[in-house]
């Protein structure tokens, strides 16, 4: 099987390309679901960000309010970093077990051809990026990705502070094996989705449309 990992700041295009590759067959990851699945009540990672972040981003069910946790957790980049100390190694874990065979399955064929994780801050996960074929950073100016933001519904405000946590464009492609610029929004960016699985010569059927979103 083989794995590519997009990375890419707010309103990128990231998102669109996971989904699109998940049209055309892929199994997608989305590494912030996956984070958020491992907050189950009284586990010891939800005690954990509690006992860091205060026990008032707790829920009335004893698991993680998601919108208290994200304005502590993403106020200050020192805020964010505190949040992956503590997810990150629990999160490679599972993340190894969904990518990796076990074992007694190793001789097994892949169910899918194609993996595609969804990763939003790579900063903190390079050392994760040895289980990928690939690491493609979706790209596209601040101002660009500010605008469609906000057209999408988010305040602006919000926008601004969750950018100020994540790495700069230029961060984004020095991680990166590929880059996509996406700064158009058009159908290049499927062109070279689509580029990139003829290289690996996979067997995957066409995605039915190319939709933004």
């Amino acid at each position: 099987m083989i794995t590519f990992f997009l990375i890419g700041n707010i309103a990128s295009g990231k998102s669109t390309a996971a989904r699109y590759l998940e049209r055309r067959g892929a199994m997608r990851i989305d590494l912030d679901q996956l984070a958020k699945d491992l907050y189950q009540p009284g586990s010891a990672v939800v005690d954990a960000i509690a006992e860091e972040f205060g026990w008032d981003v707790l829920d009335a069910m004893g698991g993680i309010d998601r919108a208290v946790l994200a304005r502590r957790a993403f106020d200050t980049p020192e805020d964010a970093a505190r949040l992956n100390a503590i997810v990150h190694p629990i999160l490679l874990e599972q993340l190894g077990l969904r990518l990796l065979p076990a074992n007694c399955c190793s001789v097994m064929v892949p169910e899918h051809q194609l993996a595609v994780v969804e990763i939003s801050a790579p900063a903190g996960f390079t050392d994760a990026f040895a289980l990928a074929d690939e690491v493609i950073a979706v790209t596209a100016p601040l101002e660009t990705r500010r605008l469609r933001a906000v057209e999408r519904g988010m305040d602006a405000d919000d926008f601004d502070r969750r950018a100020e946590c994540q790495p700069s464009e230029d961060d984004l492609i020095a991680m990166a094996t590929c880059v996509i610029d996406n700064a158009l929004a058009d159908d290049s960016l499927f062109r070279e989705l689509d580029a990139l699985v003829d290289h690996y010569n996979l067997d995957l059927p066409a995605a039915e449309e190319s939709l933004h979103g």
